[in-house]
């Protein structure tokens, strides 16, 4: 049970204040009965809640997979920066956030939801959850790299990273490779390379555990994970 207000707040219909008005004028009905009071309790598995006649259907969490262009920041709010819940149009929820943080000209898959329960568990460095990040190499990659990448690297942190595979793609002057950790250190996939002599031109994240990056999605775009998507994950 929780209140109107909050209800509606909680499905991104307005700020509280904005809600409180707009129940007082009659706009929200609830069971098909106009409800005026903003402190009404709701039973959100069991009553039918309309604005203007629009049904609003009660989710506790929500979901979404979405492309990260570069030049956005992966946070909730920035005075300077555009955010990637700028990205998202439309009624959204004030408590979603992204997992985990992408560099601003890192592109690729972010999961945006408002469940901690599940981004702690895809964060948790104990959890050893696979990332899995395709990019663009200044230098020839080589099986030195991969040896050095399987043992852990000095990035300048108090202790090694944790083992990594690194798989070479293209072998060059500009060399393409996929990269799996399972941390998330500050520009972790640079500082590894710059600790071998080379430098990230291009990042990409392709998965986050069994989240894989939707290729029908352009950058900036975003949709709900599906159910069996959200089952895998969790």
């Amino acid at each position: 049970m929780i209140r109107l207000d909050k209800y509606l707040a909680d499905m991104g219909l307005g700020t509280r204040s904005e809600l409180k008005k707009m129940i007082r004028s009659g706009q929200v009905h609830v069971d098909g009965v106009p409800v005026k009071k903003p402190e009404e309790k709701i039973n959100t598995g069991a009553q039918v809640v309309t604005v203007n006649g629009h049904e609003i259907v009660y989710q506790r969490m929500e979901y979404y997979m979405l492309h990260k262009p570069a030049g956005v920041v992966s946070a909730t709010k920035d005075k300077k920066e555009k955010t990637v819940l700028d990205l998202m149009d439309g009624q959204k929820r004030k408590d979603l956030f992204p997992v985990g943080r992408l560099d601003k000209d890192t592109e690729g898959l972010l999961l945006i939801t408002n469940d901690g329960d599940l981004a702690h568990r895809l964060l948790a460095p104990g959890k050893h959850v696979d990332k899995v990040y395709f990019a663009k190499i200044d230098g020839k990659v080589t099986q030195i790299d991969i040896d050095r990448f399987r043992k852990g690297v000095d990035i300048g942190d108090e202790e090694l990273t944790l083992p990594a595979k690194l798989e070479i793609l293209t072998s060059a002057e500009e060399s393409e490779i996929l990269l799996t950790i399972q941390e998330g250190r500050f520009h972790q996939v640079k500082r590894m390379f710059e600790a071998v002599g080379k430098k990230v031109t291009y990042l990409k994240r392709m998965s986050m555990g069994s989240l894989v990056l939707d290729e029908n999605l352009k950058k900036g775009e975003y949709r709900p994970l599906t159910k069996e998507e959200l089952e895998n994950l969790c």
